[in-house]
């Protein structure tokens, strides 16, 4: 439900910032916008043509910014990682979330009556309750079927 004294189209606080390789960020967040309309709280930050540096002082603005408390980055070695952890040696009120997916980011969008940090923290739990497997005769691997917490 939309706060009446909100002007139905005032823009969407940023409440959480992604970073990743080349169009990973717009990719998730496009598909978030399209699944829920809430794409707007995110910040998106490609790598693509940045140095290791100018990766940290982009990520270092952009939380400046928008005042955003977590960043989702894509891989857990990846340079937006190695700048969100050099970020994170003077940004202790920020959560820096790696290996995000869609479904982390869904529920991370639509969780408007928590906290940032209550929000994401949720959603990591539901981005790693989504990764599973079918198939490929892994049969008893968690996830499949047959398998811990797959279809029989």
């Amino acid at each position: 439900m939309s706060d009446p004294t909100s002007p139905p189209d005032a823009p969407a606080t940023i409440r959480a910032i992604v970073a990743g390789h080349s169009d990973f960020a717009d990719g998730l967040v496009s598909a978030v916008h399209a699944i829920t309309g809430r794409g707007d709280v995110y910040r998106t930050i490609s790598a693509r043509n940045l140095s290791g540096a100018e990766l940290e002082e982009t990520l270092r603005r952009a939380i400046d910014e928008t005042g955003a408390q977590v960043v989702f980055t894509d891989l857990q070695a990846g340079s937006c990682t190695m700048a969100a952890r050099r970020v994170s040696r003077d940004r202790d009120d920020v959560l820096f979330v790696c290996g995000a997916n869609l479904p982390m980011l869904l529920d991370f969008a639509l969780a408007a009556d928590t906290t940032p940090l209550e929000a994401a923290r949720h959603a990591i739990e539901r981005g790693r309750a989504a990764i599973t497997s079918v198939g490929g005769g892994d049969a008893g691997a968690p996830g499949a079927p047959g398998g811990p917490g797959g279809r029989s």
